[in-house]
């Protein structure tokens, strides 16, 4: 247990937003989670940016916020990871006492009005060096990194495209119980095979939304959460680890995953196994990442995850353990970290409505930066431990 806790949570509107940057949803996001905590933007003395693919965003949103004399103010990049980042870097301030109330926010305003959610990704396929033969090979849009590792994991266990399109099925289900879901219409698996193809073995439904809009959460002491106006939602462990898969042969891309120590070490910070676990909020940019992250976390063996989702444990009301309870970013809304970060906090609010979960004494919280390369984990519960 850190005795630190998140005590507000702010969340912009989401989707095809448009007409507005980046910056403009991380100040919006930040004063909904200070108003949503009952305090002020000036209450805060730290704050953790955390960018995605837009420009615009870093450090000097503390002029938009009108807010001075912070004692902690940085960017944290590693992409999906960066928002498990920021909140147990936040954790580790106040416990230092480098920091009281630290405001970790994550926006993004990729789409543009007339164009499609490819246009997003276009940008980074046009680079020297390197990275530009990885272009010319086809590989500079991440969907065809993880797409390697989804044949990779195919050919290695006998996981099926099939098994992939079980979790996009499961995790509509749950956005059909979430009002704030982009995507609540029913799929079937068949409607999943009959999806086109984007970088083979991955289809479309196998993918993440894209959107615009921001989100932000107030992390403080336990102590001084408890006096707020919310219940606290307790930051009982963190961990992190990097493999950084990417350009190096011999590897197991696509076989194993940081989250198997992360996810190890951020439990055992918490004095909390496996089996305690009533709630995963995974990183869901792919379906493949959800597959390989239930199986690195010990939700189901090694190479098993396939028939593990097959059989429906991931749908509402079937599995042990409810996962992605708000339909994730293939279905809910796509903020990358903050995406399972926000419906973590809902869930042990007990704020859920029809989707909550039976139980919600430990959550585990999961990011993904790159493809595989780097991963965070969280682990809260609404009380201290």
């Amino acid at each position: 247990m850190t005795g630190a806790a998140i005590a507000g949570l702010g969340v912009t509107d989401v989707g095809k937003v448009y007409g507005r940057t980046a910056r403009d949803f991380a100040a919006d996001a930040v004063r909904r989670a200070c108003d949503d905590a009952g305090l002020r933007t000036a209450d805060l003395d730290g704050l953790l940016v955390t960018p995605g693919l837009s420009p615009g965003l870093d450090v000097s949103l503390i002029v938009d916020l009108g807010v001075a004399e912070l004692k902690l103010l940085t960017e944290i990049g590693g992409d999906g990871t960066s928002v498990c980042t920021a909140v147990s870097y936040a954790a580790m301030a106040i416990a230092a006492g480098q920091a009281t109330t630290v405001a970790c926010v994550f926006a993004d305003a990729p789409l543009r009005r007339g164009t499609g959610a490819g246009a997003v990704f276009e940008p980074g396929e046009r680079q020297a060096g390197f990275e530009g033969l990885l272009g010319d090979a086809g590989l500079a849009p991440v969907q065809s990194r993880f797409a390697l590792a989804a044949r990779r994991h195919m050919e290695t266990f006998g996981t099926t495209s099939g098994q992939l399109g079980a979790i996009a099925v499961a995790q509509r289900e749950w956005a059909a119980r979430n009002p704030l879901a982009q995507q609540r219409e029913p799929i079937t698996v068949a409607d999943h095979q009959n999806s086109r193809l984007i970088a083979d073995p991955l289809r479309l439904l196998d993918c993440c939304l894209v959107g615009n809009g921001g989100a932000a959460v107030i992390v403080t002491s336990a102590e001084r959460a408890a006096a707020l106006a919310q219940p606290p939602v307790h930051v009982l462990g963190f961990a992190q680890s990097h493999p950084v898969y990417r350009e190096h042969r011999g590897s197991g891309f696509g076989l194993v995953s940081g989250a198997a120590e992360s996810g190890r070490a951020a439990l055992r910070m918490a004095g909390a196994g496996i089996g305690d676990v009533d709630i995963a909020e995974l990183y869901d940019c792919f379906t493949i990442a959800v597959l390989l992250t239930l199986e690195d976390y010990g939700f189901c063996g090694k190479g098993e995850g396939g028939p593990f989702v097959e059989e429906g444990n991931l749908m509402p009301g079937r599995g042990r353990v409810a996962v992605n309870t708000g339909g994730g970013q293939l279905s809910g809304f796509s903020l990358w970290g903050m995406t399972p970060l926000v419906e973590a906090v809902v869930q042990a609010r007990g704020a859920g409505g029809d989707r909550q979960a039976a139980r919600n004494r430990v959550i585990m919280v999961s990011g993904n930066g790159g493809a595989f390369d780097h991963h965070g984990t969280l682990v809260l519960g609404p009380d201290r431990g």
